[in-house]
């Protein structure tokens, strides 16, 4: 058994930090839950034993809040990312300044260990602004805590995902799934379990390298590839509406609007968020894969001790609600 330690997850009530608490309550851990609405993190809970696990309020833009739940923690872990750039959760605020707020208020509590979430991909010099606020977060937390370990994971899937749950419910309601930039840019999808199981290994180390990790899972697809096969996990017929760079750049200009205030308080603040934005068009213009380098310098999944698992033996066990019949479904009925 590995020393126990008191970890502060920023973030741990979301897709990734649900897991990531798990994770670290099985290996003994006492975990802070740091996010915006503790009320509301209550299921976490039960992922460890009585006062294991802890909810607690944090936002990055108030300091104090962050002294506190980072007080006495001898590790700091945020993983709080935005997907939309939108008001005060925008890319700059919660990238940049709130990645570097939180490294800070780790370093004054006298945390000895601060992890952070990145994405791979992040790059000062691409034209994303989502690139761009990941790059300089991750130059921001390594000026704030020095050896700082920084996590870069392609997309990850699981059952609370945002990307198969929304091409399966594409499949679902609409005669076709549509596909930015034709469906060629490629992924390497990562468990949202193996993520998790590298982060406790990481706590579990100690470690202070101020390595950047890139995280990706055993298979390389394209957007393509991942829809056919939510086409043939949820077993429904659909088309493909393959929409070429210039198109997908007019749509994303287009459903820019949804995120202006104006158009929130006309619609009440019922509308849903944007299927894509133009800058997630140009994120998208770039694959994203492991690097060769990373591999070969020994900052992949593999060097933290996880083997990491494919699409196919996850996927059924979270998207099988989306059958015709969920669970019920014949074995070869299509939808």
């Amino acid at each position: 058994m590995t020393d126990r330690k008191l970890v502060t997850v920023i973030g741990g009530s979301g897709f990734v930090g649900r897991h990531v608490v798990r994770a670290l309550a099985r290996a003994g851990h006492r975990v802070r839950v740091a996010c915006r609405r503790p009320d509301l993190a209550g299921f976490t809970q039960p992922t460890g034993g009585v006062g294991q696990v802890m909810p607690v309020q944090v936002n990055l833009r108030f300091p104090d809040s962050l002294a506190a739940a980072c007080a006495g923690a001898d590790c700091v872990i945020n993983l709080v990312g935005v997907l939309f750039d939108s008001g005060a959760q925008g890319f700059d605020d919660i990238h940049v300044t709130g990645a570097e707020a939180a490294a800070r208020a780790a370093r004054a509590a006298g945390a000895g260990q601060f992890i952070h979430m990145s994405a791979l991909g992040a790059d000062a010099a691409w034209d994303s602004d989502y690139a761009k606020s990941k790059a300089e977060g991750e130059k921001r937390v390594a000026q704030a805590f020095p050896g700082a370990v920084i996590l870069r994971p392609s997309v990850i899937f699981g059952p609370e995902d945002k990307l198969f749950n929304t091409f399966a419910t594409m499949a679902r309601y609409s005669p076709f799934i549509v596909l930015i930039g034709d469906g060629v840019t490629k992924f390497q999808p990562v468990y949202v379990g193996d993520v998790a199981l590298a982060i406790s290994h990481l706590v579990a180390r100690a470690e202070t390298s101020g390595k950047v990790y890139e995280l990706g899972g055993p298979e390389v697809v394209s957007m393509k590839d991942m829809a056919r096969l939510v086409l043939e996990v949820t077993e429904r017929k659909r088309g493909f509406m393959d929409l070429t760079w210039s198109e997908s750049r007019f749509l994303g200009h287009m459903f820019n609007l949804w995120q202006k205030p104006w158009f929130r308080k006309l619609t009440l603040g019922l509308a849903p968020w944007p299927p894509f934005t133009a800058d997630q068009v140009r994120t998208l213009r770039r694959d994203n894969v492991v690097s060769a380098e990373a591999v070969a310098e020994g900052r992949d999944l593999a060097a933290l001790g996880v083997a990491p698992r494919d699409l196919a033996s996850i996927l059924p066990s979270y998207l099988y609600r989306y059958r015709k019949a969920g669970q019920f479904t014949p074995s070869g009925e299509q939808a």
